[in-house]
């Protein structure tokens, strides 16, 4: 700003000219400016009001109060008074806007007063522009409530969503237009006004994106400035060597407020827009500036609707409670708590009260399944926490479905990892932890290893043993019919009383030789296979004289297919031909007998 005139100290007091006397001294926050009552009356109303309202004829003193701007603000408006040539400009055009109603300068006193002049200058450079729209209302700040009172502050947001709209409307029908030219410069010049919005106090922020959303403002446009006004504005908390806990105090509270108002706008758009790594950021931001509950709530809903879009690393929260477990079980307890929920609401029809963009679909079986082994996951990442409760461990596992689960491989994992992290555990506590595996579902490796396992209780131990040692007679059964004679049945009661470690040894036993057993058969199956394509390849025509070169010797096995089986049919035959030799030779005996005694 450029001015013409100079204000040199005078005393305590501050002097527009230095020629002539004052005969009224205006104290403003504190600080006495000596000036002349005849150009202020002239051209503000408050003060001719306050100096003709005085019992006092010879008033030679005034004090304003709560003053918009304070002190650069009035100098700025007393110098209008006197007729000092200054530059308006888009930094001090708030300020003398604001202080100009606030000393009533108005065109009931003169033309062209402050008022006006000021009015002028927003309508035709300010509310044309983005940017200097964006700046006036920066310097708002502080002007508050008056400069909300004279409806400064709406105009400036309703100029910057108009601007925006505009902007994206013009720079969309360019593309369309010229899609080759402006391709490779899009990104660099669309939505420049994002990072600039992060100047904004979260109150003025709230309202322009809600004046944007109105005006037709991209979505797209809208969640991108919100991750961005979240990352510059929501930082760490650093510690402060002097008034740290003031200073920390202060911060908080700021971040907290800037946090319940990202959500309220968050919560206006649709649940696909928001990517799912940002929710989480802002849920773990929420729970360390100790939000509202309803904010924390809010997120861990959308959060849970999208659950089997997130990663493990997601989910480890760490908690905030130091005599608490190291990781925030509760608040992913209640995320698959809201997952659940949907698939229920999904299965019925209802609506969760989310908009959708359509193309979501309803929650299917293979996002279930995905979040039973993320949820397995986050099991095994937990379990080693020495602070982490049987009860609160065992409520977690049991919430997801049994469905949820082709195998329990996972889950079996992540109970052997807090067994081992938790030795203190009584029998029955264990007993009762491993009774949530569901033996069927452990493959045959995990069922292997379960039944070697020293930490599980004998019971658990035995009953896995025996579920896989049916699966083995089922393999067996299902492979070969010639086998059935070694099947050992699993019906009939025993009969007499086994122990436990007895019966564990057996199990453990048969179940070695159904292995071994299965294992041969595999090799005798496949060896089948291959001479199967042989003769498939063969009777197509290629390579005959391989194929029955091939067929003569697959013939040659398949005669002593199994061992000994030749063996045995020649002294099948040898000791057939031998009997029939002793039958002749004691017919003949019995012959020469009979002769003799005759």
């Amino acid at each position: 700003m450029g001015l013409h005139s100079t204000s040199p100290r005078f005393g305590n007091s501050r002097r527009i000219f230095s020629d002539v006397a004052g005969d009224i001294t205006i104290y403003v926050d504190g600080q006495p400016f000596l000036l002349h009552k005849f150009p202020l009356m002239t051209r503000c109303g408050r003060i001719r009001r306050l100096i003709s309202e005085s019992r006092d004829p010879d008033l030679s003193k005034l004090e304003l109060q709560n003053v918009p701007g304070g002190t650069v603000s009035f100098e700025l408006a007393a110098k209008f008074c006197y007729g000092s040539n200054f530059e308006i400009t888009p930094a001090n055009v708030s300020h003398l806007h604001c202080i100009a109603h606030y000393l009533d300068m108005s065109e009931d006193y003169q033309e062209e007063n402050l008022i006006s002049r000021t009015e002028t200058y927003l309508d035709e450079i300010i509310f044309k522009s983005l940017e200097k729209s964006l700046q006036v209302l920066c310097g708002c700040e502080g002007l508050d409530p008056l400069a909300e009172d004279i409806g400064l502050v709406g105009r400036c947001i309703e100029s910057i969503a108009f601007n925006a709209s505009t902007e994206q409307l013009v720079s969309g029908l360019a593309h369309l237009e010229y899609h080759s030219e402006l391709n490779r410069s899009r990104t660099c010049y669309q939505d420049w006004w994002v990072e600039d919005l992060s100047v904004l106090k979260v109150e003025y922020y709230k309202r322009v994106i809600g004046s944007m959303r109105r005006a037709g403002v991209r979505t797209d446009s809208i969640i991108n400035s919100i991750m961005h006004y979240a990352q510059t504005s929501l930082k760490p908390i650093e510690s402060q060597e002097c008034n740290m806990w003031e200073m920390g105090s202060l911060v908080s509270d700021r971040q907290r407020s800037i946090v319940v108002t990202l959500v309220e706008l968050l919560s206006l758009e649709k649940l696909s827009s928001v990517p799912l790594s940002f929710l989480f950021g802002m849920l773990r931001m929420a729970i360390e500036v100790d939000a509202v509950f309803e904010t924390r709530i809010e997120l861990e809903k959308r959060i849970g609707l999208q659950l089997d879009m997130a990663s493990l690393d997601d989910l480890l929260i760490p908690s905030t409670q130091s005599s608490d477990s190291v990781y925030d079980v509760d608040t992913v307890h209640r995320i698959l708590v809201n997952f659940l929920q949907k698939i229920e609401e999904e299965g019925s029809g209802d609506d969760s009260g989310y908009e959708s963009d359509g193309t979501s679909g309803p929650v299917n079986h293979a996002a279930v399944l995905k979040v039973g082994r993320l949820m397995d996951g986050y099991l095994a990442e937990i379990a080693p926490d020495p602070y982490l409760k049987l009860q609160k461990f065992m409520t977690f596992i049991e919430l997801l479905p049994d469905y949820a689960r082709v195998v329990d491989d996972g889950l079996y994992r992540a109970i052997d990892i807090y067994l081992k992290a938790h030795p203190s555990l009584t029998e029955s506590e264990c007993t009762k932890l491993c009774k949530l595996i569901n033996c069927e579902k452990l493959s045959i490796d995990a069922a292997n290893h379960a039944s070697q396992n020293e930490r599980l209780p004998v019971q658990i131990s035995v009953r896995i043993l025996y579920f896989e040692q049916l699966r083995l007679k089922s393999a067996l059964l299902s492979n070969s019919t010639s086998y059935s004679h070694r099947i050992i049945p699993t019906s009939g009661a025993p009969s007499a009383p086994v122990s436990p470690r007895d019966n564990y040894a057996s199990l453990r036993r048969e179940n070695r030789e159904l292995r071994l057993e299965i294992g041969r058969m595999r090799v005798r199956i496949t060896e089948l296979e291959k001479e199967q394509e042989v003769i498939k390849r063969g009777m197509r025509g290629e390579n005959a004289k391989a194929f029955f070169g091939y067929i003569s010797r697959g013939l040659v096995r398949m005669t002593s297919f199994g061992p000994g089986v030749g063996r045995k049919k020649e002294k099948t035959d040898g000791r057939k031909v031998q009997g029939r030799n002793e039958g002749r030779n004691r017919r003949r005996h019995r012959s020469a007998e009979k002769s003799s005694f005759l």
